[in-house]
């Protein structure tokens, strides 16, 4: 009798929903490729290129030589220019030695959660959330706790039900403002809030802050920035959005700078530091700030504008207008359709691909995330087609 390989109970605690998310995506790829008509909306990689200046210092750094091994925290020009970034930003004085650099935002969430969480542990999570947040948690062995975020509150938490939820287990919690996929931009008040709770609980706050340069409405507030929660927080933050750098994988980490020394030991069994070539460039584009990130956000805020635009007189359909980010959240309720069927029927028959927000957290039920990832043409095409599969249900 064949033995049946066994694999380690990891394996089953970064699955679930979350793991499962891109499936229309995938298939929407695949079409693409065999050369099917499909407007591509279910992922946030934007159709802008790198700025030019960020590639040729790149170019430069590579045949220069830069080729070897790197510090495993990060090279010092960088951890530098993110220091006067997140400075910057938040409001904040910051050091480098507050600074590791990771291979993306992803990695860097993911080795903060490994530092600060233990098995059956819990931490605070406001839903909808981005999809990798559950397998993220769940591969460091704790418990994730979720806090609604209805729709009918535009997606903005209730701070009654986040105290509620707090226990003697809870050790973290973990933000992300302005959020994907709501483009919600938490509050100042709302988060005084939660981070009074953090000081009278003691407790660790992270917050994903990829979106922070992308707001359109209101102001980005890090908790950071707030009374004491400097010592107490872990910011996330990358280039990827940006400035048009999502293939480069270049991300960090901004905390006390005693957990940084741990998380600068956790990038020296995992990764080994990150490529040379790629952190001067990256140095480079914090450094001096290229034209083209206002115009990506100038653009990003146009192509909310038509598809919120067009999409909010379609029967059936209801926009929530985000202030930030790459995408619209659009509640389908009304068609009696669920979001998953409804968003693989758009595929096969109109060539649209995006994400049923389920994944996202029981607040996102019977909504699409939209992709604000495509030229105004192409979305304005798209809005069509959306538009006429609706009528046609």
């Amino acid at each position: 009798m064949a033995s049946r390989m066994r694999f380690s109970s990891l394996t089953e605690r970064i699955s679930g929903e979350g793991s499962r998310a891109w499936e229309i995506h995938v298939r929407a790829i695949a079409r693409r490729r065999r050369g099917d008509d499909i407007i591509l909306l279910s992922i946030g990689d934007p159709d802008f290129a790198t700025p030019p200046s960020i590639v040729d210092g790149c170019i430069e750094s590579l045949k220069a030589g830069n080729t070897h091994y790197t510090a495993m925290a990060g090279e010092p020009a960088l951890r530098g220019a993110i220091a006067r970034f997140h400075a910057s930003i938040s409001g904040t004085t910051c050091t480098p030695d507050r600074v590791v650099v990771f291979h993306g935002a992803q990695n860097a969430l993911f080795s903060a959660v490994i530092c600060l969480l233990d098995r059956d542990e819990e931490i605070i999570v406001p839903e909808p959330m981005y999809v990798t947040y559950e397998a993220v948690i769940g591969a460091s062995g704790a418990r994730m706790v979720t806090v609604p975020c209805p729709a009918e509150s535009g997606f903005h938490p209730d701070l009654d039900a986040f105290a509620a939820a707090i226990t003697p287990r809870t050790r973290a919690v973990l933000l992300n403002t302005p959020n994907n996929p709501t483009g919600v931009v938490l509050t100042r008040n709302e988060l005084s809030v939660i981070s009074d709770l953090c000081h009278q609980h003691d407790l660790w706050l992270i917050c994903d802050e990829v979106y922070a340069t992308l707001v359109f409405e209101g102001q980005h507030v890090s908790p950071a920035a707030l009374a004491g929660m400097a010592e107490r927080s872990v910011i996330i933050n990358s280039l990827s959005k940006s400035h048009a750098m999502t293939g480069w994988r270049l991300g960090w980490t901004v905390s006390p700078p005693e957990l940084a020394a741990h998380l600068e030991t956790l990038a020296l069994c995992m990764h080994y530091g990150c490529p040379g070539f790629i952190q001067d460039a990256g140095a480079m584009a914090l450094s001096r700030e290229p034209v083209e990130c206002a115009a990506i956000k100038a653009e990003l805020r146009a192509r909310r504008d038509l598809v919120c635009g067009r999409l909010s007189r379609v029967r059936g359909l209801r926009c929530s207008r985000p202030e930030a980010g790459m995408f619209v959240m659009v509640d389908v309720r009304d068609t009696g359709i669920p979001a998953f069927e409804f968003a693989s029927d758009l595929l096969e028959t109109e060539g649209v691909a995006v994400l049923p927000a389920d994944a996202f957290g029981a607040s996102a039920r019977g909504h699409l995330r939209v992709g604000l990832t495509s030229h105004r043409a192409s979305l304005a095409d798209a809005c069509d087609r959306i538009e006429r599969y609706t009528g046609s249900i």
